[in-house]
């Protein structure tokens, strides 16, 4: 019995200190992700530069180091920066500046080569957009989808109440919708566009017509404003600049393990990718994107 109670009261000691290193293992865990720059990304090609840069480990001089948070919607990435789980994301204006009208401060960091097509599930045969008339058309709601649709519906002259606004939010899943006709059409940007077009199914609209750049990194103004994640932002920048340059100089091709990873694109496609894709250094959004972009959220 001595024996018995003398191994239990090892068992039980082993036990304790087996909890007490995991509480303070979850503790510096994080400690480590309260310091870090955390950033929200997409699956898309406008966050290439920030996978490639912690590919080449440049975030490794920023104190604290830089977490990307993965997500397959804009919201999600919208409520993730609200909730104060990350402190920046990659996004678009329309989205941002809602954001700000909720309350929430940004400060724009970047202008991203982001650009969204129209595509038409082929099987529909829709070919021009005044076919759109009865039809559904998968988008986010206050996001650059929402306001190129308007403006399809404009350029086309049909009625608002006749083209079907479907708020379909996850990247995948809009994908899943066109491979299974479930949709009629719907906005894509890399390489889920380039998957679209491979597939044969037509490209009505490009947002690239309208002379119009909505892709943009932002960043909470409040957190921002403390002299540690100043820092952080900073060095980020600077790797981000680097990171567009390697891309512009070696190509899409060059980092076509890090788009089969994070993009979730065959291996094949990424040959199909456009071959004029530039990356430019981080500086904020125009004027007049801006101005186009409030004056249509008044109109909403």
């Amino acid at each position: 019995m001595l024996v018995v109670l003398m191994l239990l009261s090892a068992c039980g000691q082993s036990y304790e200190e087996t909890k007490r290193i995991a509480r303070e293992s979850r503790k510096e865990a994080m400690r480590k992700d309260s310091a870090a720059l955390k950033i929200a990304v997409l699956p898309t090609l406008d966050c290439l530069p920030l996978y490639v840069a912690r590919h080449h480990q440049l975030y490794d001089t920023l104190y604290g180091g830089v977490r990307l948070k993965p997500y397959m919607a804009q919201m999600d990435c919208d409520s993730a920066l609200q909730r104060g789980r990350v402190e920046g994301m990659v996004s678009d204006l329309v989205r941002a500046k809602r954001l700000e009208l909720q309350g929430v401060k940004m400060r724009y960091v970047a202008v991203t080569n982001a650009y969204w097509q129209l595509v038409s599930n082929r099987n529909a045969r829709i070919r021009q957009l005044k076919q759109l008339d009865d039809k559904m058309v998968a988008m986010t709601r206050y996001s650059i989808t929402d306001l190129l649709t308007d403006r399809v519906i404009d350029s086309a002259r049909l009625s608002v109440e006749r083209v079907f606004k479907v708020q379909i939010n996850d990247v995948g899943v809009r994908m899943l919708m066109l491979q299974n006709n479930e949709m009629d059409a719907l906005w894509l940007t890399e390489p889920q566009a380039t998957m679209a077009r491979v597939m044969r199914n037509p490209v009505l609209f490009d947002s690239r017509r309208e002379q119009l750049q909505p892709g943009v990194i932002v960043f909470r103004e409040k957190e921002m404003r403390r002299q540690a994640r100043g820092k952080q932002l900073q060095l980020f920048v600077t790797a981000y600049n680097q990171a567009c340059d390697s891309i512009n100089k070696y190509g899409l091709r060059h980092y076509r393990d890090l788009i089969v990873k994070h993009c979730k694109l065959r291996k094949e496609l990424v040959d199909s990718l456009p071959t004029d894709m530039k990356y430019s250094h981080a500086k904020g959004p125009r004027e007049a994107d801006v101005e186009r972009v409030e004056k249509w959220l008044n109109k909403k």
